[in-house]
């Protein structure tokens, strides 16, 4: 059956899209045969107990390296690492252009430089306003609030259809540090009915009803903590969120406090922010170094680790690690963020670590004291009237995140809404339909320093190990089953208590096994190394009641 030969608009999520975090989707336009590609974000998400050694993971990028000729280009909505994180990782094979703002461009050089990387990306930059021409493709930036510096959706414009492309956004009439949502814009491209337009948008929070709060809240509350305070304030944040550092800049500088920084995450991005003139008229924020030259009711902290991460300057000062700060009987710690899922029980810990040193700890529960930089569902209904989509394709977002803004979209009148996941095909215009499964698509890990699939990696194998730990035996037979050297034995992660060793129960195992059988039979290699290792795993299950991983190796000489 021949393909068709008309000119069609589609899109493919390759990530994101029933998952939070490793955002990435591929916009198609022309002929079946001979469609030419834009990628819309280059994310990742992170390994969680359930991948040992798995830092990173991100979106296969296969279906786009098979169509690599027809890739043009790739445009970034903005730098948060679920958007952004992977493009050094996944981008660089391609040898084609990278569209972003100039925060953007920065956060990518950046991470280049602190991680080593020796692949680079070229970097064009793009403006809001500004449209500007991708092969057939015309794509316009437009100014979103949320809660990094320089975030966009992209107007993508076609001969037969145009996409808005949400990215993460909010309608925040009072951001801080950032401008608000060009609404005027959007509004703009509702009235056009030239041609016909699909919304592709950020789910996050389409279960709240509502609209979300605005920065300026977050930045009144902050400062009447922090002046209110008698003695040390520390804050935590996600280091990204340069208007709540702002905030926090600004309510010190109200109560005639210090700020001091630590975490070179906090150091990197302001770096950053001040060269791009986003810091203008705040006072200096001060190294680490410094804490302990200020007074108590002096200084406020501003460090990392808002999510629990074990080696960031919050938990090292929770563990009493820090080599020059620490908290204090009497002093605040606001958790000026909330915890990504999965991340919940390592903030908590931290916590109750601070509680027990007498430090007062304020989080969401105790006010509001962090907003995230999404839309809630007024939100998205003000969206929908704006722009009057003829399609919505709810992203960002796990199946119940997609699953309520898709029946929000179908109750405020949207005709075609369509429910997509990873590997669909949906065909935008003309004739809307989709395509469930289409495309082969998938995950990469980042283990250590490699990128590899789930199936290439090792994570089975670790977590058979951290289950059930590993004996090893290792001998030599000669000819007549005589053993002359050996066994050796090395046993990590089985219990060891005062009433029986396990080593000596392998040790007594292997003696046992090995005074069984007849000199012949211990000189079949094999044959021996079966009994080993039956008998090791029998013995071991029967005392401590799970199997133990076994390696037997038992030499000729």
């Amino acid at each position: 059956m021949a393909k068709n030969q008309r000119d069609e608009l589609v899109f493919v999520p390759l990530g994101g899209v029933g998952e939070i975090g490793m955002n990435m989707g591929a916009y198609g336009f022309g002929p079946e045969a001979s469609r030419k590609w834009i990628v819309v974000d280059c994310g990742v998400t992170f390994g969680g107990p359930d991948l040992p050694g798995i830092e990173l993971i991100m979106a296969n990028p296969e279906f786009l390296e098979e169509r690599a000729d027809d890739v043009l280009a790739l445009i970034l909505t903005h730098s948060h690492e679920d958007h952004y994180g992977a493009v050094l990782d996944l981008w660089p094979g391609f040898e084609k252009p990278v569209y972003c703002t100039p925060f953007t461009a920065a956060m990518l050089a950046a991470k280049r430089a602190g991680d080593g990387i020796v692949e680079n990306v070229d970097v064009t930059i793009m403006r809001p306003g500004k449209p500007f021409e991708v092969g057939p493709f015309t794509i316009e930036a437009i100014n979103v609030a949320h809660s990094i510096p320089e975030s966009n959706a992209l107007l993508i414009s076609t001969p037969v259809g145009r996409v808005l492309h949400t990215g993460d956004w909010k309608l925040d009439p009072t951001p801080v540090g950032n401008a608000p949502t060009d609404v005027e814009r959007l509004k703009k491209i509702g009235e056009d009915r030239s041609t016909p337009l699909a919304l592709i948008c950020d789910s996050t929070n389409a279960l709240k009803d509502g609209e979300s709060p605005s920065e300026a809240e977050v930045a009144a509350n902050l400062a009447a903590m922090i002046a209110e305070s008698p003695n040390r304030v520390a804050v935590t944040t996600f280091a990204s969120n340069v208007g709540r550092v702002i905030s926090i800049v600004r309510a010190a500088e109200k109560a005639g406090r210090t700020v001091v920084m630590s975490g070179r995450s906090l150091h990197r991005i302001t770096g950053i922010a001040r060269e791009l003139g986003m810091l203008e008229g705040l006072p200096p924020l001060l190294d680490q170094d410094a804490y302990k030259t200020l007074a108590r009711n002096k200084i406020v902290l501003i460090c990392t680790g808002s999510q629990g991460e074990a080696r960031a300057a919050i938990a090292r000062i929770a563990r009493g690690e820090h080599p020059v700060i620490e908290l204090a009987a009497g002093d605040r710690m606001i958790f000026s963020s909330w915890a990504i899922p999965g991340n919940e029980r390592e903030v908590i810990d931290i916590q109750n670590l601070l509680i027990d040193k007498g430090v007062e700890v304020i989080t969401q529960s105790d006010g509001l004291v962090h907003v995230t930089g999404h839309p809630r569902r007024e939100e998205l209904r003000r969206l929908y009237e704006w722009l009057k989509p003829d399609v919505l394709i709810p992203v960002h977002g796990e199946a119940v995140h997609l699953t309520a803004h898709a029946k929000l979209g179908r109750d405020s009148g949207i005709a075609n809404v369509i429910e997509a996941r990873n590997g669909d095909l949906v065909r935008l215009f003309p004739e809307t339909l989709a395509f469930p499964g289409e495309v082969r698509t998938g995950e990469l890990y980042l283990d250590g320093l490699v990128l590899c699939t789930p199936e290439e990696s090792g994570v089975k194998g670790r977590r058979r190990l951290s289950f059930g730990g590993h004996v090893v035996v290792s001998l030599c037979v000669n000819g007549g089953g005589q053993v002359v050297s050996g066994p050796d034995l090395v046993i990590e992660g089985l219990p060891e208590t005062e009433d029986e060793s396990l080593s000596e129960l392998v040790e007594d195992t292997v003696a046992g096994v090995l005074k069984s059988m007849p000199p012949k039979r211990r000189s079949d290699t094999e044959v021996l190394n079966s009994a080993l290792f039956k008998a090791i795993r029998n013995e071991v299950n029967a005392y401590w009641g799970r199997k133990p991983n076994v390696s037997v190796f038992v030499h000729r000489v």
